[in-house]
Protein backbone atom coordinates (compact mmCIF):
# COMPACT_ATOMS: atom_id res chain seq x y z
CA UNK A 1 0.00 0.00 0.00
CA UNK A 2 1.48 3.39 -1.12
CA UNK A 3 1.77 5.94 1.45
CA UNK A 4 -1.01 8.48 -0.51
CA UNK A 5 -3.03 5.14 0.25
CA UNK A 6 -2.39 5.03 3.87
CA UNK A 7 -2.63 8.52 4.25
CA UNK A 8 -6.38 8.19 2.55
CA UNK A 9 -6.86 5.48 5.19
CA UNK A 10 -5.70 7.26 7.95
CA UNK A 11 -7.43 10.55 7.40
CA UNK A 12 -10.95 8.11 6.73
CA UNK A 13 -10.43 6.31 10.14
CA UNK A 14 -9.73 10.13 12.18
CA UNK A 15 -12.67 11.49 10.74
CA UNK A 16 -14.70 8.67 11.83
CA UNK A 17 -13.61 9.32 15.31
CA UNK A 18 -14.56 12.58 15.32
CA UNK A 19 -17.82 11.93 14.47
CA UNK A 20 -18.51 9.34 17.04
CA UNK A 21 -16.94 12.15 19.34
CA UNK A 22 -19.63 14.61 18.06
CA UNK A 23 -22.28 12.18 18.86
CA UNK A 24 -20.96 11.76 21.73
CA UNK A 25 -20.87 15.25 22.87
CA UNK A 26 -24.43 15.77 21.68
CA UNK A 27 -26.14 13.29 24.30
CA UNK A 28 -24.08 14.79 26.90
CA UNK A 29 -25.68 18.19 26.55
CA UNK A 30 -27.81 19.77 29.69
CA UNK A 31 -30.18 21.43 27.30
CA UNK A 32 -29.98 23.71 24.21
CA UNK A 33 -29.24 26.96 25.35
CA UNK A 34 -26.59 29.19 24.38
CA UNK A 35 -24.59 29.10 27.57
CA UNK A 36 -24.19 24.88 27.20
CA UNK A 37 -23.96 24.85 23.56
CA UNK A 38 -21.27 27.40 23.16
CA UNK A 39 -19.40 27.45 26.05
CA UNK A 40 -19.93 23.37 27.31
CA UNK A 41 -21.71 24.53 30.42
CA UNK A 42 -18.64 26.42 31.82
CA UNK A 43 -17.39 22.65 32.84
CA UNK A 44 -14.18 23.09 31.38
CA UNK A 45 -11.61 21.21 33.21
CA UNK A 46 -7.67 22.21 33.35
CA UNK A 47 -6.45 19.04 31.18
CA UNK A 48 -9.11 19.92 28.31
CA UNK A 49 -9.02 23.69 28.92
CA UNK A 50 -5.70 23.49 28.21
CA UNK A 51 -5.24 21.17 25.52
CA UNK A 52 -8.10 23.08 23.69
CA UNK A 53 -6.34 26.38 24.16
CA UNK A 54 -3.32 24.35 22.65
CA UNK A 55 -4.82 23.15 19.87
CA UNK A 56 -6.97 26.31 18.87
CA UNK A 57 -3.45 29.09 19.48
CA UNK A 58 -1.50 26.50 17.13
CA UNK A 59 -3.87 25.74 14.06
CA UNK A 60 -3.21 25.73 10.41
CA UNK A 61 -1.47 28.82 10.26
CA UNK A 62 1.17 27.48 12.57
CA UNK A 63 1.59 24.19 10.71
CA UNK A 64 1.71 25.58 7.39
CA UNK A 65 1.78 29.24 7.66
CA UNK A 66 4.95 29.66 9.91
CA UNK A 67 7.16 27.01 8.09
CA UNK A 68 6.30 28.32 4.74
CA UNK A 69 7.11 31.84 6.11
CA UNK A 70 10.59 30.53 7.61
CA UNK A 71 11.15 28.45 4.49
CA UNK A 72 11.25 32.44 2.82
CA UNK A 73 12.74 34.56 5.46
CA UNK A 74 14.99 32.45 6.93
CA UNK A 75 16.40 32.70 10.38
CA UNK A 76 14.75 35.79 10.85
CA UNK A 77 11.44 34.46 11.45
CA UNK A 78 12.78 32.87 14.69
CA UNK A 79 10.94 36.13 16.30
CA UNK A 80 7.42 34.16 16.24
CA UNK A 81 8.22 32.60 19.14
CA UNK A 82 8.71 35.66 20.92
CA UNK A 83 5.12 36.38 19.76
CA UNK A 84 4.03 33.80 21.01
CA UNK A 85 5.22 34.48 24.32
CA UNK A 86 4.06 37.99 24.18
CA UNK A 87 0.29 36.59 24.14
CA UNK A 88 0.40 34.41 27.54
CA UNK A 89 1.70 37.86 28.67
CA UNK A 90 -1.16 40.34 27.46
CA UNK A 91 -3.39 37.28 28.59
CA UNK A 92 -2.61 38.18 32.30
CA UNK A 93 -3.39 41.84 31.86
CA UNK A 94 -6.92 40.88 30.30
CA UNK A 95 -7.80 37.64 32.34
CA UNK A 96 -7.77 38.80 36.12
CA UNK A 97 -10.67 40.75 35.62
CA UNK A 98 -12.45 39.49 33.03
CA UNK A 99 -13.28 36.43 33.95
CA UNK A 100 -14.75 37.56 37.32
CA UNK A 101 -16.96 39.54 35.67
CA UNK A 102 -17.80 36.66 32.70
CA UNK A 103 -18.81 34.37 35.81
CA UNK A 104 -20.66 37.34 37.62
CA UNK A 105 -22.45 38.92 34.59
CA UNK A 106 -23.00 35.15 32.78
CA UNK A 107 -20.86 36.29 29.89
CA UNK A 108 -21.26 33.91 26.69
CA UNK A 109 -19.26 35.98 24.08
CA UNK A 110 -17.17 39.07 23.75
CA UNK A 111 -19.70 41.68 22.97
CA UNK A 112 -21.16 40.94 26.18
CA UNK A 113 -18.38 42.04 28.03
CA UNK A 114 -18.77 45.38 25.50
CA UNK A 115 -22.34 45.48 26.46
CA UNK A 116 -21.84 45.49 30.09
CA UNK A 117 -19.32 47.42 30.01
CA UNK A 118 -20.41 50.53 27.47
CA UNK A 119 -23.80 49.35 26.61
CA UNK A 120 -25.60 51.98 28.58
CA UNK A 121 -23.41 55.33 26.97
CA UNK A 122 -23.64 57.62 24.29
CA UNK A 123 -22.67 55.41 21.43
CA UNK A 124 -22.60 52.03 23.09
CA UNK A 125 -24.72 50.49 21.30
CA UNK A 126 -22.79 51.33 17.96
CA UNK A 127 -19.71 50.29 19.40
CA UNK A 128 -20.48 46.91 20.32
CA UNK A 129 -22.11 46.26 16.63
CA UNK A 130 -18.43 47.71 15.59
CA UNK A 131 -16.55 45.14 17.63
CA UNK A 132 -18.87 42.07 16.51
CA UNK A 133 -18.25 43.30 12.79
CA UNK A 134 -14.66 43.80 13.32
CA UNK A 135 -14.33 40.24 15.15
CA UNK A 136 -16.72 38.63 12.69
CA UNK A 137 -14.37 39.53 9.81
CA UNK A 138 -11.17 38.20 11.28
CA UNK A 139 -13.20 35.03 12.54
CA UNK A 140 -14.67 34.19 8.92
CA UNK A 141 -11.00 35.12 7.74
CA UNK A 142 -9.13 33.16 10.31
CA UNK A 143 -12.15 30.18 9.01
CA UNK A 144 -10.97 31.12 5.54
CA UNK A 145 -7.13 30.02 6.16
CA UNK A 146 -8.04 26.66 8.02
CA UNK A 147 -9.97 25.62 5.08
CA UNK A 148 -7.03 26.14 2.29
CA UNK A 149 -4.91 24.55 4.43
CA UNK A 150 -7.06 21.36 5.27
CA UNK A 151 -7.44 21.36 1.39
CA UNK A 152 -3.55 21.44 1.24
CA UNK A 153 -2.86 19.21 3.84
CA UNK A 154 -5.40 16.52 2.41
CA UNK A 155 -4.58 16.77 -1.38
CA UNK A 156 -0.48 16.91 -0.78
CA UNK A 157 -0.47 14.08 1.65
CA UNK A 158 -2.89 11.57 -0.10
CA UNK A 159 -0.85 12.64 -3.67
CA UNK A 160 -4.18 13.80 -4.87
CA UNK A 161 -6.10 10.90 -3.70
CA UNK A 162 -8.21 13.41 -2.16
CA UNK A 163 -7.98 16.77 -4.46
CA UNK A 164 -7.95 20.31 -2.90
CA UNK A 165 -11.65 20.80 -3.90
CA UNK A 166 -12.50 18.11 -2.02
CA UNK A 167 -10.47 18.18 0.92
CA UNK A 168 -11.96 21.76 1.74
CA UNK A 169 -15.44 21.20 1.10
CA UNK A 170 -15.38 17.58 3.03
CA UNK A 171 -13.26 18.20 5.88
CA UNK A 172 -15.75 21.69 6.05
CA UNK A 173 -18.58 19.32 5.97
CA UNK A 174 -17.48 17.48 8.98
CA UNK A 175 -16.63 19.66 11.38
CA UNK A 176 -20.07 21.54 10.84
CA UNK A 177 -21.70 18.21 11.21
CA UNK A 178 -20.13 17.00 14.84
CA UNK A 179 -19.67 21.29 15.84
CA UNK A 180 -23.54 21.60 15.83
CA UNK A 181 -24.33 18.10 17.27
CA UNK A 182 -22.06 18.94 20.19
CA UNK A 183 -21.26 22.22 20.31
CA UNK A 184 -18.10 23.20 22.57
CA UNK A 185 -18.07 20.38 24.35
CA UNK A 186 -17.30 18.16 21.00
CA UNK A 187 -14.68 21.16 20.02
CA UNK A 188 -12.77 21.01 23.58
CA UNK A 189 -13.00 16.99 23.44
CA UNK A 190 -11.48 16.79 19.80
CA UNK A 191 -9.07 19.64 20.29
CA UNK A 192 -7.39 17.41 23.48
CA UNK A 193 -6.69 14.72 21.14
CA UNK A 194 -6.03 16.71 18.43
CA UNK A 195 -3.56 18.95 20.50
CA UNK A 196 -1.54 15.74 21.70
CA UNK A 197 -1.68 14.14 18.01
CA UNK A 198 -0.12 17.71 17.16
CA UNK A 199 2.83 18.39 19.85
CA UNK A 200 4.15 14.49 19.17
CA UNK A 201 4.09 15.02 15.57
CA UNK A 202 5.88 18.06 15.15
CA UNK A 203 8.31 16.89 17.82
CA UNK A 204 9.21 13.71 15.90
CA UNK A 205 9.28 15.51 12.34
CA UNK A 206 12.22 17.49 13.64
CA UNK A 207 13.96 14.94 15.07
CA UNK A 208 13.93 13.23 11.75
CA UNK A 209 14.83 16.20 10.15
CA UNK A 210 17.88 17.03 12.01
CA UNK A 211 19.03 13.95 12.52
CA UNK A 212 18.87 13.24 8.71
CA UNK A 213 20.78 16.65 8.04
CA UNK A 214 23.48 16.21 10.87
CA UNK A 215 22.21 18.69 13.68
CA UNK A 216 21.30 21.75 13.74
CA UNK A 217 25.19 22.98 13.06
CA UNK A 218 24.63 21.54 10.18
CA UNK A 219 21.39 23.12 8.70
CA UNK A 220 22.52 26.46 9.93
CA UNK A 221 26.14 25.70 7.09
CA UNK A 222 24.61 24.68 4.74
CA UNK A 223 21.57 27.01 4.45
CA UNK A 224 24.32 30.09 4.36
CA UNK A 225 25.99 28.34 1.41
CA UNK A 226 22.64 28.22 -0.57
CA UNK A 227 21.05 31.41 0.66
CA UNK A 228 22.63 33.34 2.33
CA UNK A 229 20.13 36.24 3.07
CA UNK A 230 18.42 33.72 5.29
CA UNK A 231 21.23 34.04 8.21
CA UNK A 232 21.81 37.71 7.58
CA UNK A 233 21.39 39.86 10.37
CA UNK A 234 18.40 41.92 9.86
CA UNK A 235 18.80 45.68 9.50
CA UNK A 236 16.80 48.31 10.61
CA UNK A 237 13.84 48.20 8.67
CA UNK A 238 13.66 43.94 9.24
CA UNK A 239 13.92 44.51 13.16
CA UNK A 240 11.41 47.18 13.19
CA UNK A 241 9.32 44.45 11.57
CA UNK A 242 10.23 41.88 14.27
CA UNK A 243 8.81 44.54 17.02
CA UNK A 244 5.69 45.03 14.82
CA UNK A 245 4.52 41.11 14.22
CA UNK A 246 5.35 41.22 18.51
CA UNK A 247 2.52 43.68 18.66
CA UNK A 248 0.47 42.82 16.11
CA UNK A 249 0.25 39.41 17.09
CA UNK A 250 0.37 40.19 20.64
CA UNK A 251 -2.10 41.91 21.08
CA UNK A 252 -4.85 40.72 18.17
CA UNK A 253 -4.52 37.21 19.45
CA UNK A 254 -5.27 37.39 23.07
CA UNK A 255 -8.93 38.85 21.95
CA UNK A 256 -9.73 35.91 19.26
CA UNK A 257 -13.37 35.53 19.95
CA UNK A 258 -12.63 32.03 20.74
CA UNK A 259 -9.83 32.34 23.15
CA UNK A 260 -12.42 34.71 24.83
CA UNK A 261 -14.80 32.31 25.28
CA UNK A 262 -12.52 29.68 26.54
CA UNK A 263 -11.77 32.31 29.58
CA UNK A 264 -15.58 32.05 30.37
CA UNK A 265 -15.93 28.22 29.54
CA UNK A 266 -13.69 27.20 32.55
CA UNK A 267 -14.93 25.44 35.09
CA UNK A 268 -13.08 27.61 38.09
CA UNK A 269 -10.44 30.20 38.19
CA UNK A 270 -7.71 27.51 39.67
CA UNK A 271 -7.98 25.97 36.25
CA UNK A 272 -8.21 28.90 34.14
CA UNK A 273 -4.80 29.79 35.72
CA UNK A 274 -3.31 26.32 35.37
CA UNK A 275 -3.94 26.46 31.73
CA UNK A 276 -2.29 29.57 31.29
CA UNK A 277 0.37 28.45 32.93
CA UNK A 278 1.27 25.20 31.05
CA UNK A 279 0.61 27.12 27.62
CA UNK A 280 3.81 29.28 28.79
CA UNK A 281 5.71 26.92 27.62
CA UNK A 282 3.97 26.16 24.30
CA UNK A 283 5.54 28.39 21.78
CA UNK A 284 9.17 26.31 22.91
CA UNK A 285 7.04 23.35 21.84
CA UNK A 286 5.43 24.17 18.90
CA UNK A 287 6.29 27.64 17.33
CA UNK A 288 9.91 27.05 17.40
CA UNK A 289 9.41 23.69 16.14
CA UNK A 290 8.17 24.93 13.09
CA UNK A 291 10.40 27.52 12.88
CA UNK A 292 13.13 25.28 12.39
CA UNK A 293 11.69 23.20 10.86
CA UNK A 294 10.33 25.61 8.04
CA UNK A 295 14.14 26.71 8.21
CA UNK A 296 15.82 23.12 7.70
CA UNK A 297 13.77 22.47 4.55
CA UNK A 298 15.75 24.98 2.41
CA UNK A 299 18.57 22.99 1.82
CA UNK A 300 16.09 19.85 0.93
CA UNK A 301 13.60 21.27 -0.95
CA UNK A 302 13.04 24.07 -3.89
CA UNK A 303 9.97 25.22 -4.24
CA UNK A 304 8.35 28.26 -6.17
CA UNK A 305 7.50 31.39 -3.57
CA UNK A 306 4.35 32.88 -2.66
CA UNK A 307 1.52 30.37 -1.70
CA UNK A 308 3.29 26.82 -3.08
CA UNK A 309 5.89 27.15 -0.07
CA UNK A 310 2.90 27.06 2.50
CA UNK A 311 3.27 23.40 1.29
CA UNK A 312 7.01 22.57 3.20
CA UNK A 313 5.15 20.27 5.69
CA UNK A 314 3.26 17.67 3.39
CA UNK A 315 6.16 17.72 1.01
CA UNK A 316 8.29 16.94 3.78
CA UNK A 317 5.97 14.45 4.93
CA UNK A 318 6.02 12.47 1.52
CA UNK A 319 9.63 12.63 1.55
CA UNK A 320 10.10 10.88 5.17
CA UNK A 321 7.30 8.32 3.90
CA UNK A 322 9.97 7.19 1.53
CA UNK A 323 12.50 5.99 4.41
CA UNK A 324 10.61 3.17 5.14
CA UNK A 325 7.59 1.27 7.27
CA UNK A 326 8.59 3.67 10.08
CA UNK A 327 9.12 6.74 8.46
CA UNK A 328 6.02 6.15 6.66
CA UNK A 329 3.97 5.20 9.85
CA UNK A 330 5.44 8.42 11.61
CA UNK A 331 5.03 11.15 8.44
CA UNK A 332 0.79 9.82 8.87
CA UNK A 333 1.36 10.75 12.85
CA UNK A 334 2.63 14.55 11.74
CA UNK A 335 0.25 14.15 8.97
CA UNK A 336 -2.95 13.16 11.37
CA UNK A 337 -1.34 15.74 13.90
CA UNK A 338 -1.41 18.96 11.50
CA UNK A 339 -4.94 17.92 9.90
CA UNK A 340 -5.70 17.76 14.08
CA UNK A 341 -4.37 21.26 14.51
CA UNK A 342 -6.51 22.80 11.71
CA UNK A 343 -9.87 21.48 12.08
CA UNK A 344 -9.13 22.40 15.96
CA UNK A 345 -9.27 25.77 14.85
CA UNK A 346 -11.74 25.88 12.23
CA UNK A 347 -14.19 23.93 15.10
CA UNK A 348 -13.77 26.77 17.40
CA UNK A 349 -14.11 29.51 14.89
CA UNK A 350 -16.89 28.59 13.47
CA UNK A 351 -18.75 27.70 17.44
CA UNK A 352 -17.59 31.26 17.96
CA UNK A 353 -18.60 32.78 15.04
CA UNK A 354 -22.10 31.45 15.28
CA UNK A 355 -22.63 32.69 18.77
CA UNK A 356 -20.99 36.46 18.23
CA UNK A 357 -23.37 37.07 15.10
CA UNK A 358 -26.53 36.82 16.82
CA UNK A 359 -25.44 37.89 20.27
CA UNK A 360 -23.28 40.59 19.06
CA UNK A 361 -24.48 41.65 15.60
CA UNK A 362 -28.47 40.88 15.76
CA UNK A 363 -28.97 41.68 19.42
CA UNK A 364 -30.25 38.30 20.41
CA UNK A 365 -28.89 38.16 23.91
CA UNK A 366 -31.33 35.61 25.84
CA UNK A 367 -30.98 32.16 26.67
CA UNK A 368 -33.39 29.94 24.65
CA UNK A 369 -32.71 27.01 22.30
CA UNK A 370 -34.25 29.21 19.47
CA UNK A 371 -31.35 31.76 19.24
CA UNK A 372 -28.69 28.49 19.64
CA UNK A 373 -30.40 27.30 16.76
CA UNK A 374 -29.99 30.74 14.62
CA UNK A 375 -26.33 30.86 15.33
CA UNK A 376 -25.85 27.23 13.92
CA UNK A 377 -27.75 28.39 11.02
CA UNK A 378 -25.96 31.66 10.63
CA UNK A 379 -22.50 29.95 11.57
CA UNK A 380 -23.43 27.44 8.83
CA UNK A 381 -24.37 30.02 6.00
CA UNK A 382 -20.69 31.74 6.50
CA UNK A 383 -18.92 28.64 6.24
CA UNK A 384 -20.59 27.65 2.98
CA UNK A 385 -19.93 31.59 1.79
CA UNK A 386 -16.50 31.30 2.58
CA UNK A 387 -16.08 27.71 0.93
CA UNK A 388 -15.70 29.27 -2.96
CA UNK A 389 -12.77 31.99 -1.50
CA UNK A 390 -10.88 29.07 0.08
CA UNK A 391 -10.68 27.22 -3.59
CA UNK A 392 -8.56 30.27 -4.26
CA UNK A 393 -4.63 29.16 -3.79
CA UNK A 394 -2.77 32.18 -4.71
CA UNK A 395 -2.65 34.18 -1.01
CA UNK A 396 -0.06 32.76 1.57
CA UNK A 397 -1.58 31.71 4.70
CA UNK A 398 1.01 34.38 6.46
CA UNK A 399 -0.46 37.35 4.69
CA UNK A 400 -4.16 36.05 5.98
CA UNK A 401 -2.76 35.97 9.21
CA UNK A 402 -1.71 39.32 8.80
CA UNK A 403 -4.90 40.84 7.23
CA UNK A 404 -6.80 39.67 10.15
CA UNK A 405 -4.75 40.78 12.95
CA UNK A 406 -5.12 43.95 11.51
CA UNK A 407 -8.83 44.59 12.20
CA UNK A 408 -8.46 42.09 15.25
CA UNK A 409 -6.06 44.57 16.80
CA UNK A 410 -7.95 47.42 16.13
CA UNK A 411 -10.81 46.03 19.27
CA UNK A 412 -7.56 46.20 21.31
CA UNK A 413 -8.60 49.12 23.37
CA UNK A 414 -11.84 48.58 23.89
CA UNK A 415 -10.89 45.00 26.11
CA UNK A 416 -7.46 45.40 27.35
CA UNK A 417 -8.17 50.23 28.54
CA UNK A 418 -12.16 49.34 28.92
CA UNK A 419 -11.42 46.91 31.38
CA UNK A 420 -8.74 48.85 33.48
CA UNK A 421 -9.86 52.19 32.83
CA UNK A 422 -13.34 53.57 33.99
CA UNK A 423 -12.88 57.00 32.22
CA UNK A 424 -13.06 55.00 29.05
CA UNK A 425 -15.86 56.36 26.80
CA UNK A 426 -18.37 54.55 24.35
CA UNK A 427 -18.23 57.27 21.95
CA UNK A 428 -14.15 57.70 22.40
CA UNK A 429 -13.66 53.96 21.94
CA UNK A 430 -16.00 53.47 18.76
CA UNK A 431 -14.62 56.96 17.03
CA UNK A 432 -10.95 55.28 17.96
CA UNK A 433 -11.91 52.09 16.23
CA UNK A 434 -13.54 53.52 13.27
CA UNK A 435 -10.53 55.97 12.86
CA UNK A 436 -7.49 52.98 13.42
CA UNK A 437 -9.79 50.64 10.80
CA UNK A 438 -10.14 52.86 8.02
CA UNK A 439 -6.20 53.66 8.07
CA UNK A 440 -5.06 50.02 8.37
CA UNK A 441 -8.15 49.08 5.25
CA UNK A 442 -7.14 52.26 3.54
CA UNK A 443 -3.72 51.56 2.94
CA UNK A 444 -4.14 47.82 2.74
CA UNK A 445 -6.49 48.36 -0.20
CA UNK A 446 -3.98 51.18 -1.45
CA UNK A 447 -1.44 48.45 -1.52
CA UNK A 448 0.63 49.67 1.26
CA UNK A 449 1.12 46.89 4.07
CA UNK A 450 4.30 48.45 6.00
CA UNK A 451 5.50 51.66 6.56
CA UNK A 452 9.25 51.02 7.78
CA UNK A 453 8.83 47.43 8.61
CA UNK A 454 5.50 48.72 10.84
CA UNK A 455 2.36 46.82 10.28
CA UNK A 456 -0.07 49.52 8.94
CA UNK A 457 -2.20 48.24 11.73
CA UNK A 458 -0.11 48.92 14.34
CA UNK A 459 0.39 52.05 13.10
CA UNK A 460 -3.73 52.62 13.13
CA UNK A 461 -3.58 50.93 16.88
CA UNK A 462 -1.38 54.37 17.60
CA UNK A 463 -3.86 56.35 15.93
CA UNK A 464 -6.81 54.32 18.00
CA UNK A 465 -5.22 54.48 21.49
CA UNK A 466 -4.66 58.55 20.94
CA UNK A 467 -8.14 59.13 19.92
CA UNK A 468 -9.47 57.06 22.43
CA UNK A 469 -7.71 58.88 25.58
CA UNK A 470 -7.39 62.53 24.52
CA UNK A 471 -11.77 62.00 23.62
CA UNK A 472 -12.37 60.21 27.00
CA UNK A 473 -10.29 62.66 29.41
CA UNK A 474 -11.79 65.72 26.98
CA UNK A 475 -15.28 64.35 27.72
CA UNK A 476 -14.83 63.57 31.33
CA UNK A 477 -13.76 66.79 32.32
CA UNK A 478 -17.14 68.30 30.23
CA UNK A 479 -18.96 65.96 32.69
CA UNK A 480 -17.15 67.17 35.85
CA UNK A 481 -19.35 69.97 37.59
CA UNK A 482 -17.61 73.14 38.53
CA UNK A 483 -16.69 73.84 42.13
CA UNK A 484 -16.55 77.56 42.01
Amino acid sequence: MSFSEVGLLALGVYVGILLCVGEIASRSRRNLSPDDHFLGGRELGVFVLFLTLYATAYSGNSLLGYPGKAYRAGFSFVMATGFMMAIIVVFHILVPKLRPAAVQRGYVTPGDFVRDRFGDQPGGPALVRAVGILMALALANFLLAQLKAMGEVASLVTGDLIPYTWGVVGLAAMILFYETRGGMRAVAWTDAAQGILMALGLLTLLAWLLAGSGGMESVTLEVARIRPQAVAVPDAAGCANWFSTIVLLGLASVIYPQAIQRIYAARNGRALSQSFAWMTFMPLLTTLVVTLIGIAAIPRLDLASGAATDGVMPVLLREWAQQGALGEAAAILVFIGALSAIMSTADSCLLSLGSLMVRDLLGQTGESAAQTRMGKLLAAGVLIAIIPLALERDLTLWRLIELKMELLIQCVPTFLLGIHWTRQSASATLAGLVVGTAFAVGLTLLGTAQWGGIHVGVIGLGLNITIVCVLSVLGSQRTVPSTA
